[in-house]
């Protein structure tokens, strides 16, 4: 899936209007293997992989399902969902989103009160699959960054129960700690199998993890 490890790397020289933290992020971008294979394969980002490992090992797009993404800016995951076969996939966000073939793209605020009947019409029906990358700006405060992404996940987890058919899945991204049980609980209640994922694209420097729940049952807890 990813080409092999290169045995020379990029080296970035530090100008005086960038930081040494803006420099190590672009050396580390420019020697990524998942950023060099998304350019070469056509994905819009790095994060493409992490869905498509998610999907390997999981099964979560199957022919045919409806699938809805999250914070979907720039793309990437709208791009799995469609190559992968799912018949319906919309993906909204804050940010525009340059075209995607095959799928539909809102610019808006999936909290907006009128989004989930907005986005069933785009569905042809209700969500077989909610997926969720998003990830707030980071603080550098471990803890509050932590605090950050759990919320963003409850909102998509809120989101999801509303929109999603019996038997569907969702997918969001949160940070290794101990204030998710609130959205672990809530999970449990709502799927018949809640799991934690680490995909191998996932930097290894990095605590972000993804809870993977399956069987909905189709009532709000």
């Amino acid at each position: 899936m990813i080409p092999a490890s290169r045995k020379l790397s990029v080296f970035v020289k530090s100008k005086n209007k960038r930081s040494p933290a803006s420099t190590a992020w672009l050396k580390r971008q420019l020697n990524d293997p998942y950023v060099i294979a998304a350019k070469q394969q056509g994905w819009r980002s790095r994060a493409a992989f992490k869905l498509l490992e998610l999907d390997d090992k999981f099964s979560l797009i199957r022919k045919g399902v409806r699938v809805l993404d999250l914070g979907a800016a720039p793309g990437g995951w709208t791009q799995v969902a469609v190559k992968r076969g799912a018949a319906s996939v919309v993906g909204v966000d804050l940010l525009p989103i340059d075209p995607i073939h095959g799928s539909t793209l809102i610019h808006g605020d999936f909290t907006d009160p009128s989004m989930p009947e907005r986005l069933i019409a785009e569905l042809g029906g209700g969500a077989d699959l909610v997926l969720s990358d998003m990830a707030p700006n980071t603080t550098g405060h471990s803890a509050t960054d932590h605090i950050r992404i759990v919320a963003l996940a409850e909102m998509a987890l809120d989101f999801a129960i509303q929109i999603l058919t019996p038997g569907g899945g969702f997918v969001a991204k949160v940070f290794q700690g101990g204030s998710e049980k609130q959205i672990l609980d809530v999970l449990k209640q709502n799927f018949a199998l809640v799991r934690h994922a680490k995909p191998p694209s996932s930097r290894k420097d990095s605590s972000e993890l993804y809870v993977v729940a399956t069987g909905f049952r189709g009532t709000k807890a």
